[in-house]
């Protein structure tokens, strides 16, 4: 019997060229991450994977080994270590077609989150895109993480002031105010006077790392949050929620304000070499978002 054709290896490009990236994109494939307290988490991933075309004559790389490559990290931690061997064996895998190698997960992180005053705690999943190279040089690693917060409107803040302050004006027009009667104005129907807007807002964040060593990615994000000020919660009781709202009143942000406290935050990691961020508010008053968009360098792929 005779063996099963090999197209790849056994035919020539009608074209002669070389290629800088082939492969697969959107590959299942479940990893294992250690988050809080070093516990390793199981998730579902896609992977997408491509190695360089190097010989002009192939008339194509092979696919299905690339395939078997990423599929072993169904067996591994997912590290830098493990990565850094993956991409060399997707490399050997060729057999001397191309020299260069690049695999992208994405995947949610599943962190656990207390609530800001009492004791209960939920759950809360955040997009997170790992991006491997290794090329003739070295190798390059980027994380992007996405993290959503509340951001409550300056300008709305104090025009609620001011109404406020009118309707305190109308409701006590005398010369003194005898206190317990304001606070129960004040906590009264009449005394819902206004409400500043907030929306719910997003930080795409991208980061280059400089080192060899990989960032906690549960201690970065809780980083961001504490850096931001008013993350989204998970469970929460009336005690959470009404710090919740002190919260977002010590911290009115426009737009700039929530991306200056991110590259202030950034540009502090010593690990980062380059970085690319977003900051997207998504207006309650307008149909519109709000946005900042700010990098370091330009060596950031945006594309794979």
């Amino acid at each position: 019997m005779r063996a099963l054709p090999d197209v790849a290896s056994d035919r020539n490009a009608e074209t002669p060229s070389t290629l800088q990236w082939v492969g697969m994109e959107d590959i299942a494939v479940p990893i294992s991450m250690k988050v809080q307290d070093d516990k390793l988490q199981t998730i579902a991933a896609k992977a997408n994977v491509y190695v360089s075309l190097e010989a002009p004559s192939a008339k194509g790389i092979h696919m299905s080994r690339v395939h078997l490559v990423i599929n072993q990290l169904a067996e591994l931690e997912c590290n830098k270590e493990n990565i850094d061997h993956l991409l060399g064996e997707m490399i050997r895998s060729q057999r001397g077609m191309g020299h260069e190698a690049k695999i992208k997960l994405a995947f949610d992180l599943l962190l656990k989150k207390p609530a800001l005053l009492s004791d209960a705690s939920g759950y809360q999943s955040y997009p997170i895109t790992i991006s491997a190279e290794k090329n003739k040089q070295n190798f390059l690693y980027e994380f992007e993480i996405t993290i959503p917060y509340s951001s409550t409107c300056p300008c709305s803040a104090s025009l609620a002031q001011q109404l406020y302050a009118r309707a305190i004006h109308r409701a006590f027009p005398g010369s003194t105010i005898d206190k317990s009667d304001l606070m129960e104005w004040v906590q009264s129907q009449s005394g819902s006077v206004a409400t500043p807007h907030s929306q719910r807002s997003y930080a795409y964040i991208r980061l280059s790392v400089e080192s060899d060593d990989w960032p906690d990615l549960s201690s970065l994000i809780f980083q961001f949050e504490e850096v931001i000020g008013t993350p989204v919660q998970t469970a929460v009781k009336r005690s959470d929620e009404q710090e919740f709202a002190r919260l977002n009143a010590a911290n009115l942000m426009f737009c700039e304000d929530a991306a200056r406290r991110i590259k202030n935050s950034i540009e502090q990691m010593a690990f980062v070499k380059d970085y690319w961020f977003k900051v997207e508010h998504q207006e309650s008053l307008h149909a519109h978002n709000a946005v900042v968009i700010d990098r370091k360098l330009k060596t950031i792929d945006k594309n794979i």
